[in-house]
C-alpha cells in the first residue's frame, strides 16, 4: 500500500508539473524593457512579432523606426512595428523551443533558444555556432 501511494504521489506531481507548465505564446518584453514581441503559431511553428517599441521614432529622422541595419538594402525601409524577429520555434525539450531570432540591432539571425521558467518568465538566447550564446530575460505582458 505504501508504494502504490508513493507512485500516485509521483505519478500526480508529474501531471500537476505539466500542467502548470507555462507555453511561450503571448506577448513579452524584451529583458532591456525597450521591446514587446508577440509570440504565436505561425503554421505550426511559433514565431515572435514586434508589437511595441518602447521608442518608436528615429531621433535623426523623426519618423517610424525601420530595419536599418538589416544587410539587404531592399528591407531596410521595413517599419520596426509589425517586424517578424523569432521564426521557426519547435519544441527541443521539457519547456524549451529552439528556432531563429533576427536582431535588429545589428541586422544579424541567430539560432535562438526559448525556455518558459514559469508563466511570467522566459529565458531568450541568441547563438553562434551553437556555443557562444547571450541571452535576455523576458517577462510576459498583456
Amino acid at each position: 500500500m505504501k508504494k502504490l501511494v508513493c507512485t500516485a504521489a509521483v505519478g500526480f506531481s508529474l501531471l500537476s508539473g505539466a500542467a502548470l507548465a507555462a507555453e511561450p505564446e503571448g506577448t513579452w518584453l524584451s529583458g532591456d524593457g525597450g521591446t514587446k514581441v508577440h509570440i504565436s503559431n505561425c503554421g505550426g511553428k511559433l514565431c515572435g512579432t514586434v508589437v511595441w517599441l518602447q521608442e518608436p521614432v528615429d531621433g535623426k529622422t523623426g519618423k517610424p523606426k525601420t530595419d536599418e541595419l538589416n544587410p539587404d538594402p531592399a528591407k531596410r525601409s521595413r517599419p520596426m512595428l509589425g517586424l517578424q524577429v523569432v521564426r521557426g520555434l519547435s519544441p527541443s525539450g521539457a519547456n524549451r523551443w529552439s528556432g531563429e531570432i533576427y536582431n535588429a540591432d545589428d541586422g544579424k539571425t541567430y539560432a535562438a533558444n526559448m525556455q518558459v521558467a514559469d508563466e511570467n518568465t522566459a529565458k531568450v538566447e541568441g547563438c553562434v555556432l551553437g556555443i557562444l550564446c547571450k541571452g535576455q530575460t523576458w517577462k510576459r505582458t498583456k
